[in-house]
């Protein structure tokens, strides 16, 4: 079962040496608020709440957030699949030389089909897979890079930067920042030697998503920013480019609305929202699962988002009410939006609305829901409520959480 945030905040403040009132001060939360989460009065706070209480506890705030990572840490040394990541990525600096490959033996096409397939996995939250697999992927993507005529090696760079990008991605989820940071790095250097002009904009996409993690809001945005006007110097007239700004868009607006500007964030989310129009009037992509995700529905979930973590469940209700999901629409995508609708419901007292789509998440994604702080601390917080509705102790079970 996930832990309760509070316990979360209580053993690394107890770790720091704090007590209740310094990380008041030093994270200028409420002392209220503090105590609250930390006697599990209070299942969740607003991400603002979240960045400030990890900025005075001097961690990175994924500490707190819950987010479910693809392998459970548990103190140990890393296991073997994650090794194989980590050495795929940043291969040894000092030792023998690697057997000699024969380049002619993988195919770009090959390694294409291979790497989005691993995008897929990595969208349906099948990590374990993901990692069994990624590691062949970079690996061949590299030597790709560094064979053939220059045209190839360009083709071949930009594979193994989407490769490297993906790595980055499954280290974030790994709450392993720092390594996310390095295999990004070593993405953007292959973006520059490739032949996509849009892979660049798109792995600083996934930077922004890191310096997030890490409570980096100011360097995040300026990152989102300054990729997206590069996206848009030059006239957008593909779906490709489309998505790749609006998706910078969204990042802008959600470091935005994680500095405490709602309501800039909130325009930026608009714009983003409108600017999907022109999605229909642009050839749809034979296969998008390597580029950026950005329709009407990855912007109205992240709409949704932001309003539940900022205190507005009544907005977020009524952004998610009918809402249809594009068909390009990544599961991940939709597991996040029910739970931020079970958190919202729940914010408002609606039992009935917050159980039923829970049922939906387990449903949808019942390893990804055990392991979610979130979803835990939403049904503890129903189960202290005197009101049960039909279907509560039943998700409690599930969650092995006593009644």
């Amino acid at each position: 079962m996930a832990e309760h945030i509070g316990r979360r905040i209580r053993h690394l403040r107890r770790s720091a040496g704090l007590t209740q009132e310094q990380l008041a001060e030093r994270s200028n939360v409420s002392l209220d608020v503090i105590a609250r989460l930390e006697q599990q009065r209070k299942h969740s706070a607003r991400l603002p709440t979240l960045h400030a209480l990890a900025h005075g506890l001097g961690v990175e705030v994924t500490a707190l957030m819950g987010d479910p990572p693809a392998i459970q840490g548990n103190g140990a040394a890393d296991p073997p699949q994650l090794v194989a990541v980590r050495r795929a990525i940043m291969p040894p600096l000092i030792g023998m030389p690697p057997e000699p490959t024969d380049a002619g033996a993988v195919s770009l096409a090959a390694v294409r089909a291979e790497l989005a397939e691993c995008w897929t996995l990595y969208h349906s939250a099948a990590f374990s897979e993901l990692m069994t697999r990624l590691p062949d992927a970079i690996t061949n993507a590299r030597l790709l890079a560094s064979a053939g005529t220059p045209d190839q090696r360009a083709a071949g760079q930009a594979a193994l930067g989407k490769a490297l990008q993906l790595g980055g991605h499954l280290a974030i989820r790994l709450g392993k920042t720092d390594l996310a940071l390095t295999s990004l790095e070593r993405a953007y250097a292959a973006a520059g030697a490739s032949s996509d002009p849009l892979l660049g904009p798109m792995v600083s996409n996934s930077v922004a998503w890191a310096y997030q993690r890490q409570n980096r809001l100011n360097d995040a945005t300026g990152v989102a920013v300054y990729a997206a006007d590069s996206v848009e110097r030059g006239r957008i007239e593909s779906t490709e480019q489309l998505r790749v700004w609006g998706g910078l868009i969204m990042s802008a607006a959600t470091s935005a609305a994680r500095s405490g500007d709602y309501d800039q964030a909130d325009t930026m989310m608009t714009t983003a929202e409108k600017a999907t129009e022109k999605l229909a009037k642009l050839p749809p992509l034979e296969d998008g699962r390597m580029v950026s995700v950005f329709n009407r529905s990855s912007v109205r979930i992240e709409r949704v988002r932001l309003a539940v973590q900022h205190g507005r469940p009544e907005e977020a209700i009524s952004l998610a009410k009918g809402m249809r999901l594009s068909r390009d629409t990544p599961p991940s995508w939709r597991t996040w939006l029910l739970l931020d609708v079970a958190r919202a419901h729940a914010d408002v007292g609606n039992a009935e609305g917050a159980v039923k789509a829970m049922e939906s998440l387990r449903r949808v994604a019942p390893g990804w829901m055990r392991h979610h702080t979130l979803a835990v601390a939403i049904v503890t917080d129903l189960l202290n409520k005197s009101n049960h509705p039909s279907g509560l102790a039943a998700l409690a079970r599930f969650l092995n959480i006593a009644e």
